[in-house]
């Protein structure tokens, strides 16, 4: 069961429970701004307005969806939720982060990543598992949150920006555990299917946008591009930290297409 704790987790949580799976966008008029809410969507438009139409469409064409928040993290006027959405009963769904960030109390901004559950992956964990002790989805140690956020902060710019692989070395526990379905589990897997990524796509580039933590939990938002000149990636990748070392990862991706229902890109 996943525990929430602060207010604006709260109406996050909510909000996407009562649209999306209940249909009620009574809720968007208590908790977005009606003035000024930015999508960054690539499907749906700015404003209250179109986001209560955009969750109608959605709602009625998957009346017996289901969602279920899995982690959820709070930074600042920002709020990280990782939930599992699944739009038809009996298949395996959606992998979807959602970031909001508030402004006076109410939602003034959105950006999600969504990816479809693959049957199998490459690991064999779940997207959505924790493996990690202890096995919670809750937040812990949150007196650590400044170092793990500058840990992890350093993580991803040596090894995703700089291309070093040897951060893995300084960087991830001997007890890894990989939840991204495209990469084996362990340190070592890690690091096999990465130099092969960097030998494949020697120009590519990860670009990070912003960092989400609290406790033991820290998510990067980046662009991720592979070949110079292409619209490249939208990732959120979530990590979780153990004694001074990142011991689980899960991540979502998803393609930045051509055009969008907003002017706002997808970071």
């Amino acid at each position: 069961m996943l525990t929430v704790r602060d207010s604006k987790a709260r109406v996050a949580s909510q909000l996407l429970h009562d649209v999306f799976v209940l249909g009620d966008t009574a809720i968007v008029d208590r908790v977005v701004r009606p003035d000024s809410y930015i999508q960054h969507n690539p499907l749906a438009p700015d404003g209250a307005d179109a986001l209560k139409y955009f969750s109608g469409a959605m709602r009625q064409q998957f009346p017996q969806a289901a969602f279920e928040p899995r982690r959820i993290i709070t930074d600042g006027d920002l709020v990280l939720l990782h939930s599992r959405y699944v739009m038809v009963p009996g298949t395996e769904g959606l992998a979807v982060f959602d970031l909001f960030r508030f402004q006076d109390g109410k939602i003034a901004e959105h950006w999600d990543v969504i990816q479809e559950v693959p049957a199998t992956t490459a690991s064999g964990n779940d997207m959505f598992a924790t493996l990690s002790e202890p096995r919670t989805d809750a937040v812990g140690q949150r007196w650590f949150t400044a170092y793990h956020k500058e840990l992890v902060t350093a993580f991803v710019d040596q090894l995703l920006v700089r291309k070093d692989l040897t951060a893995i070395d300084a960087y991830v526990g001997a007890d890894y555990h990989e939840h991204s379905p495209n990469i084996s589990d362990s340190a070592a897997g890690l690091k096999a299917d990465l130099g092969s990524y960097f030998d494949k796509f020697p120009q590519s580039s990860v670009t990070p946008k912003r960092v989400i933590a609290e406790g033991d939990l820290v998510a990067v938002h980046s662009h991720y591009v592979d070949t110079p000149g292409e619209r490249g990636r939208s990732v959120i990748d979530l990590f979780r930290v153990r004694d001074a070392r990142i011991v689980e990862h899960w991540n979502s991706e998803q393609a930045v297409p051509e055009t969008a229902a907003n002017d706002n890109t997808m970071f």
